[in-house]
């Protein structure tokens, strides 16, 4: 039995003591996994397991607060798992975690690129070396490193970090090069004029649908976000660069020591304006001063949780 079949039926052996087991299902074409919420036995023969299942489910978790869920994980999304118990967002005993090793997820804009339209593919397959797709102008093949979202290049996490079932061998960390630090590297060698410029002009395209918000597993406070708030009044509706840029920095500063580069806040950005950047910039930070990392152990105290007169990296008394 292959290590999929051995999780559908744990899943199956644990659904009647369940509210649901959330996974993904075949979407609206294709090339599309959605997110699927299990609740009957019969409900698990629609799970799918593929590079195409792009969504980090834990981003569900704290509305199902209070009941018991089960949710399938990718090594990504188990970071989110372990960020939100650590903030008590979420109840250990009342999760089930399903892992599957991954060997990284598809990014639809770069097969889009390669397609050339989407909306166009009427099949796709994979295997270890790239992805096959189905167009009116022929298959066109997409090389595994040219198809794979940047953040699985160089995962150091595919086996889900806290499972409760993780059937299947474990895999090996990626070796790829790390395309965020690249990324980064190009931006901090950018003169402070010539980067504001840069990020005013990404921000010109934003259209404040708040996608990146609504994906994120760490951003909870929904009902009392800035972006809607008026009581302190802290974001305008104007629609300018300054206002949007706002918007993404008071978001990564709420997610520092958070942030477990999932990407989806990107993933989900209808522009594909590079915003994991930011939070990137924001963990390497977090890093250098606190020796953290977010999602990593669930019984870890994030750094901006606690208060210490002496932080070992910070020299206040030098200042």
């Amino acid at each position: 039995m292959s290590p999929f079949e051995t999780l559908k039926e744990k899943i199956r052996e644990a659904l009647p003591g369940l509210d649901c087991v959330i996974g993904w299902r075949q979407g609206f074409d294709p090339l599309h996994a959605t997110p699927f919420f299990m609740r009957a036995p019969e409900d698990v023969e629609k799970l799918v397991w593929s590079p195409l299942c792009v969504h980090n489910l834990s981003t569900y978790l704290p509305s199902f607060r209070g009941k018991k869920v089960g949710i399938v994980l990718k090594g990504c999304d188990s970071r989110g798992v372990i960020e939100l118990l650590q903030e008590k967002l979420v109840e250990r005993e009342n999760l089930v975690l399903f892992g599957l090793p991954c060997s990284g997820v598809a990014d639809l804009t770069k097969l889009g690129r390669a397609a050339g339209d989407l909306d166009r593919v009427s099949a796709v397959a994979w295997d270890e070396a790239g992805f096959t797709l189905a167009t009116p102008r022929g298959e066109v093949r997409v090389a595994r490193r040219d198809a794979l979202a940047d953040k699985c290049l160089s995962c150091q996490f595919p086996n889900a970090l806290e499972a409760d079932h993780l059937p299947g061998d474990p895999l090996p960390p990626a070796t790829g090069p790390d395309l965020g630090d690249e990324e980064l590297a190009a931006l901090e060698a950018m003169a402070p004029a010539d980067l504001m410029a840069r990020w005013a002009a990404e921000m010109s395209r934003c259209i404040r649908c708040y996608a990146c918000r609504n994906a994120c597993p760490m951003c909870v406070c929904r009902d009392h976000c800035i972006a809607q708030s008026r009581d302190p009044h802290w974001l305008s509706q104007e629609d300018s660069p300054r206002e949007k840029l706002m918007f993404q920095l008071i978001h990564t500063m709420h997610l520092a020591g958070r942030c477990v580069e999932c990407g989806e806040c990107q993933r989900a950005c209808p522009v594909d304006i590079p915003i994991l950047a930011l939070r990137r910039k924001m963990n390497r930070v977090v890093r250098e001063l606190f020796d953290y990392q977010a999602g990593l152990d669930s019984q870890a105290v994030p750094p901006l949780f606690t208060f210490q007169v002496e932080e070992a990296n910070i020299k206040e008394r030098k200042w």
